[in-house]
């Protein structure tokens, strides 16, 4: 009995280990953000929209992507943006984007 006991402990253990491992492995930390960018052009806008995308994940990759183009410790997914002319600055446009933490 105290030998099934014991068996039955491991078993629950290691599905415990298994799935809390599963778990991670689904849980993987993508998140999508948006926000908003206004400038003299399109392109300048777009810019604007990935800088905010950037800002609000994690300054120290804004930071990176700034100098170097590249955002260390994450993947900066394709954005989409929805663009028009108007707002304070001549275009305005709304953006997304998934973002994963590598």
């Amino acid at each position: 009995m105290i030998g099934f006991k014991k068996a039955l402990i491991a078993v629950a253990a290691v599905s415990a280990l298994a799935l809390s491992s599963v778990g991670a492995a689904e849980a993987k930390t993508c998140f999508k953000k948006a926000g908003t960018g206004e400038a003299g052009s399109e392109a300048d806008a777009k810019f604007q929209v990935d800088e905010v995308l950037l800002q609000a994940t994690d300054w120290g990759a804004w930071a990176a992507w700034m100098s170097s183009g590249k955002t260390p410790g994450y993947t900066f997914g394709p954005r989409k943006y929805k663009c028009a002319k108007g707002g304070s600055w001549g275009w305005k446009c709304y953006g997304q984007a998934t973002i994963c933490k590598l």
